[in-house]
């Protein structure tokens, strides 16, 4: 009998940990690349094109934040904006340099994603790494995750750049208390 209750709490702690782990789910959309979206909270992409913003809407996401500098090859900022206005999504540029990231973006980030009517939100940079960076380091400061669950769940989004993984985890170390 206490094997099978032994057995039983196990199961069900089991059961438990694989329903609370987000559930990462990666689609192919046009005029999107590597789109990968968690449950209905949050959409992390690649590039994406002014006409794809429409669609965006139609999916359900409250806003479109952009992590792509200006100066980046192929990027649109104000054609992305202009599409959004027509579309009636919130629109948010944060510019987030992967190769020298800086902690006043990830603040901008975590203030734009927490504001009321932004969620859920569809977050881009070119071609999702940045995105999934973003996200990690919200999970871990503003959800309170786990620096190793936030992992797990932004490396199924893309999150792969070691430098990049190493700021997010300075910044995390920063502000989380």
């Amino acid at each position: 009998m206490k094997t099978l209750l032994s057995i039983l709490v196990v199961a069900a702690i089991g059961v438990a940990v694989a329903a609370a782990q987000s559930q990462v789910k990666k689609e192919t959309v046009p005029g999107i690349s590597n789109f990968a979206k968690v449950e209905s909270t949050v959409a992390c992409a690649g590039a994406i094109t002014p006409g794809s913003v429409a669609e965006i809407k139609k999916m359900g996401y409250a806003s479109v934040i952009n992590l792509r500098q200006a100066s980046e090859q192929g990027a649109d900022i104000d054609a992305e904006a202009t599409a959004a206005k027509a579309a009636g999504i919130n629109f948010v540029h944060v510019p987030f340099n992967g190769a020298q990231p800086d902690p006043a973006a990830v603040d901008q980030f975590l203030k734009a994603i927490t504001v009321p009517g932004n969620t859920p939100a569809f977050i881009h940079c070119a071609g999702g790494n940045r995105a999934a960076a973003m996200w990690f380091i919200k999970r871990a400061v503003v959800d309170k995750w786990s620096t190793e669950r936030a992992m797990a769940e932004a490396t199924e989004l893309g999150f792969t750049s070691q430098p990049l993984k190493n700021f997010a985890m300075d910044y995390i170390k920063a502000h989380v208390k």
